[in-house]
């Protein structure tokens, strides 16, 4: 079983129970969810628990029918874990992209909300070979409320490059939070995580390491052995986890060059908190009046499409006005309305104004009217930071993409809570005003830029953990400055090559993906 119940942090951040995620982002236009209606045919059944085979009665049939249900005004009702996972069918079947390739499953043959949910999606293929859907999973609840909304989960504050899900592995510290555990513990950019308490990062277990790494809660204490960057000597640090606020927008400063002024910044996720902090830093680049922007976003996996259309929306200025940023495409049942919400389906623009996460609702967004941004990235850029580029690009300001192919996430959802889990399931594809979307194998930094395709003019480079973010010395930011300058991608080195945008070189082993508490982050044997 894939999905994490309790644990957090995302590839993919949606907000709340009704919010949408997509195609790289979310929005916040939900209301309530609406399901269709029973389905049709059949041929089989189970008398134990009434399943019938291609029968679908409404999801709401099922709502809030729990085997444990929650007390303080939920609504929750006695129920079972097989009327938790008739909800779970009705509502794949209702909502799910791929509804048609679910292979339906008798609700009452399997004892975990969970482990049913897990079945409840497409085993396609991208045309790489990856899987279509990497994207399904669950939260807590009450854990995801508090993510979402303040961007505060339980941790030590950094976040991990994972070089290896199976041995041999290597555990790299690729930023850390600011007033965090590993903060204060001086736990910095390319510090290498070699035990976590009695266990070996190379070959121990992993479910003692994702013990250790990811706490499920406040007060937890583990000890990891750590050597850093440059250092010969390890050191052990004990660590206490916390509530950690994540501080997404980092490190904006300008630098000047061959004559022209480039403003820089990290932006971590597209959570609500992040509003606010996103829009006083265009606007002082705006007052600075930048001549060209780069955006370091190699660790953000998304989050509300809004805001992804608000960022735009400040690159691009004037020309983005009144200009689709984003149109969702649902499941074949559904082709004028939105199956969640019941409403039209209607483009999704570029935001003039703030949403109202963070920021006030209304506020004005400042303009950068540039005609070209540069993006720095890697393979866990994703989801809304791709349709940022994805968006941009649909209205032909220039997107140059440094670093490595990104996630490939042209999908989203709304997360929909029912008995205290909130589930994640793909609900439409994301594509731009030209009607592009097909990037599910991630944009690739190339020579050439289609305008319908996924190579994105750039340069490879690999994600350098010898030196902090923001630093001009650091190989990707080095890269889009050198651009700047020259007009053109720096000399490849002859001990490197490059495959799929994704640079192999020396640097290569400070290269990973990014290891957080959710599928496709963890740990495995």
């Amino acid at each position: 079983m894939n999905t994490i119940d309790m644990k957090t942090l995302l590839l993919l951040t949606c907000i709340l129970s009704l919010s949408a995620c997509g195609g790289g982002g979310s929005d916040n236009s939900a209301s309530n969810y609406n399901p269709v209606g029973a389905g049709s045919g059949g041929m089989s059944n189970s008398a134990a628990s009434g399943w019938v085979s291609g029968q679908f009665a409404p999801a709401e049939n099922f709502a809030d029918s729990c085997a444990v249900p929650r007390s303080g005004g939920y609504g929750d009702t006695q129920g079972t874990m097989t009327d938790e996972n008739f909800w779970i069918r009705s509502f794949s079947n209702d909502t799910y992209l791929w509804y048609s390739d679910i292979v339906d499953v008798d609700p009452g043959t399997v004892a975990d909300r969970l482990d049913y949910f897990e079945l409840m999606k497409t085993n396609a293929l991208t045309p790489s070979g990856n899987p279509v859907d990497q994207f399904h999973f669950t939260y807590d609840t009450e854990v995801w409320e508090q993510l979402s909304q303040s961007g505060i989960s339980a941790g030590y504050g950094f976040n991990l490059a994972l070089i290896s899900r199976s041995p041999p592995r290597r555990i790299l510290v690729t930023y850390n939070e600011p007033n965090s555990p590993a903060a204060d513990n001086s736990i910095s950019r390319g510090a290498e995580i070699i035990q976590v308490d009695d266990t070996p990062v190379e070959d121990g277990s992993a479910d003692a390491l994702n013990a250790g790494l990811f706490p499920s809660a406040v007060g937890e204490s583990h000890s990891f052995v750590i050597r850093d960057l440059n250092a010969v000597e390890t050191r052990t640090v004990t660590l206490t986890s916390t509530e950690v606020t994540s501080l997404a927008v980092k490190n904006s400063r300008t630098f000047n060059v061959a004559g022209s002024k480039v403003g820089y910044l990290t932006y971590n996720d597209f959570l609500g908190a992040s509003e606010v902090l996103l829009i006083n830093a265009l606007e002082q680049f705006a007052n600075s009046n930048i001549d060209d922007l780069i955006i370091d976003m190699r660790y953000n996996g998304g989050g509300y499409l809004a805001i992804a259309s608000e960022l735009a929306f400040m690159v691009a200025g004037n020309v983005a006005s009144g200009q689709v940023f984003e149109e969702k495409i649902f499941k074949d049942k559904h082709p004028s309305f939105n199956p969640i919400t019941g409403d039209p389906l209607q483009p999704t623009l570029f935001r003039t104004t703030a949403a109202g996460f963070s920021a006030s609702q209304g506020r004005v967004l400042p303009r950068l009217n540039l005609p070209r941004v540069f993006v720095l990235a890697t393979g866990d850029t994703a989801s809304a930071s791709e349709a940022f580029i994805n968006g941009l690009r649909g209205i032909d300001v220039e997107v140059i993409l440094i670093g490595e192919t990104t996630r490939g996430k042209p999908y989203g959802f709304y997360g929909i809570d029912n008995c205290g889990v909130t589930y994640f399931t793909v609900h439409f594809k994301g594509q731009n005003a030209k009607g592009f979307g097909d990037y599910a194998d991630g944009f690739i930094p190339s020579d050439s830029d289609d305008m319908f395709g996924a190579e994105v003019r750039g340069c490879a480079v690999a994600d350098d953990l010898t030196h902090v973010l923001g630093d001009p010395d650091e190989a990707q930011l080095a890269t889009a400055l050198s651009f700047i300058e020259t007009g053109s991608c720096p000399t490849v080195s002859p001990t490197s090559k490059t495959l799929r945008g994704q640079s192999i070189d020396p640097l290569s082993e400070f290269r990973g993906e990014s290891l957080r508490p959710f599928p496709f982050g963890r740990i495995v044997q």
